[in-house]
């Protein structure tokens, strides 16, 4: 009897140990690279300037014509005017997913625009 109340100890503790490894593996597979990844996306973001090439996250892909800060109930927002094709819309800064043309190089016999 006294030998079965000392081993529930040594199972609290293998417990405690599974939950902590448990966290661990959350925090560097799930938090950590979508903490980076937002970093990542708030520089690029901030490099944004007109005439830049970006695609917008509803695949529209066109030129920056202006970017402007605009306030709005109190809260400012920034948003960038894109050209494309003979269309100009505005979208949120933050809708901005990629500038410039790094995901489709140009051929050699086609110039670069």
């Amino acid at each position: 009897m006294l030998q079965a109340q000392g081993t529930g100890g040594g199972g609290l503790s293998v417990l405690v140990l599974q939950m902590v490894a448990i966290g661990l593996v959350f925090y560097f597979l799930i938090l950590r690279p979508s903490s980076q990844a937002r970093k990542k996306h708030a520089e690029l973001l901030g490099n944004l300037k007109k005439g830049d090439e970006v695609m917008t996250s509803g695949g529209i892909i066109g030129k920056v014509r202006d970017i402007r800060e605009v306030e709005s109930d109190g809260v400012k927002e920034t948003r960038v005017t894109v050209e494309s094709g003979t269309a100009s819309l505005i979208v949120e800064r933050s809708r901005i997913v990629r500038i410039g043309g790094a995901g489709a190089p140009s051929s050699p016999g086609t110039p670069a625009s």
